[in-house]
């Protein structure tokens, strides 16, 4: 017998850990092979627009910026408003003092003071008011443009598993035909008119065709389950019934304009970019501030009343500040440079997007068309065909050309017809239409 080494050792005990393991991971794999595969939920296509927008988490994320944008409004109202204190102080002495027997400084003594101030001229932070308000419907119209975002990926996937049902359904049709060809060319070599070479290629078509069910089969569960996570479903979606989109008619480039999210966020930008360099000038008033300050101290002292007040006028002007206003007014400018030139970027950009969507439109039309139109002529050509196959004026390899070639041609109206839905969808999107 030939002796254990080091390395034998090490692998058989490798081997015994590894076989403990697959022990332990036996019920977990026979729960994975038993484990329900829940089945996806038919929902129409205005019912996943509507829970995509209500329940997708980014927009919901959004949303929260407007809630930051209210309290900043808050924030800044609040340094124009009228500010009241009050102080309360209590002092013990070693011992009172005295003056001409008379008590100047008691050994204990409170004093209740107040003081309420309100800004009389405060340009700066009045500005910034309106300025917080700005932000506000800038932060509203990002929202409107991450909820279009959200609505046109809920609805390109909603394509996406119509066309994967196509393609299922193309592929099924597909192997009904060959399976029937090979039915065919099975009972034919069994009554001894064929030839176990047909039947093996008529067979072989059907491997080839179940294959591409399970492909195009896994597809279809992938858009189900991507369409699940857009509408923040704990499960795959199934679509409903084809969207049906309606073609815009005639729309000039100011109503589409302002009909588009991106371009209303930008414009509030802008205008909240030329409302900030506007109010540069507003820095360089003075601020003036009225205060009212009532004491009260008890016990009182001989040269102290017991009851006092001031009123005051304070101004603040800042006579040198080291240039640092016109750094800041130029900082400004260049925001609001910055602005105008994303603003004319997307403008160009949202004018190719429209003229080429409705390009796309036409354009995918007439290859529906023509798909279509080739697609009924390669299912005449496949009746042709095993006609003659039947009789003996062809081989089945013109069969399976011809069943392949109809396949081919069905997959290509599919597509087409995904593709048209898609352009239609785009052109909506570009016109800002849909949102």
């Amino acid at each position: 017998m030939r002796k254990l080494t080091g390395i034998d050792h090490r692998m058989s005990r490798g081997l015994k850990a590894a076989g403990f393991a697959l022990f332990l991971l036996l019920p977990t794999l026979a729960f994975a092979q038993t484990a329900p595969r829940p089945e996806p939920v038919k929902m129409e296509f205005d019912a996943v627009i509507r829970q995509a927008m209500e329940k997708n988490p980014t927009v919901a994320r959004a949303a929260t910026n407007i809630s930051r944008a209210e309290a900043l409004l808050q924030q800044a109202r609040a340094v124009t408003m009228p500010l009241v204190t009050t102080t309360v102080t209590n002092a013990t002495l070693d011992s009172a003092r005295s003056f001409a027997s008379g008590t100047i400084q008691p050994q204990n003594q409170t004093t209740i003071s107040g003081s309420a101030s309100f800004p009389v001229l405060a340009a700066s932070r009045w500005a910034a008011v309106q300025q917080a308000r700005d932000q506000i419907e800038v932060a509203q119209a990002g929202v409107a443009e991450v909820k279009q975002q959200i609505v046109v990926a809920a609805a390109q996937t909603y394509l996406a598993v119509i066309s994967a049902h196509r393609q299922v359904e193309v592929t099924e049709r597909s192997i009904e035909s060959a399976r029937a060809h090979l039915d065919y060319a099975q009972k034919r070599f069994e009554g001894g008119a064929g030839s176990r070479l047909n039947q093996l290629r008529a067979a072989q078509v059907v491997s080839t065709e179940e294959s591409r069910l399970e492909a195009a089969r896994l597809g279809l569960r992938t858009a189900q389950e991507a369409l699940g996570v857009i509408v923040a479903s704990d499960g795959p979606i199934d679509s409903g019934a084809e969207p049906v989109f309606d073609q815009p008619g005639t729309m000039d480039e100011d109503a589409w304009r302002k009909a588009r999210p991106d371009l209303a966020t930008q414009a509030a930008i802008e205008r909240s970019a030329e409302r900030v360099l506007r109010d540069t000038f507003k820095d360089l008033l003075p601020n003036v501030t009225a205060s009212f300050d009532p004491a009260f101290v008890t016990p009182a002292g001989i040269f102290q009343p017991s009851r006092t007040w001031r009123f005051s006028i304070s101004t603040t002007y800042a006579l040198f500040e080291g240039g640092q206003r016109k750094i800041l007014k130029r900082n400004r400018e260049i925001t609001l440079d910055q602005a105008k030139l994303t603003m004319s970027s997307l403008e160009i950009r949202a004018r190719s997007e429209v003229r080429l969507a409705q390009e796309s439109v036409q354009s995918r039309e007439r290859t529906l068309a023509s798909a279509r139109r080739s697609a009924e002529q390669a299912a005449e050509v496949v009746t042709i065909t095993n006609s003659a196959f039947q009789v003996g004026a062809t081989t089945n390899l013109e069969v399976i050309d011809a069943q392949r070639a109809s396949r081919d041609a069905d997959t290509a109206v599919a597509i087409s017809e995904d593709a048209l839905r898609r352009a239609r969808l785009d052109l909506l999107v570009a016109l800002g239409r849909f949102k």
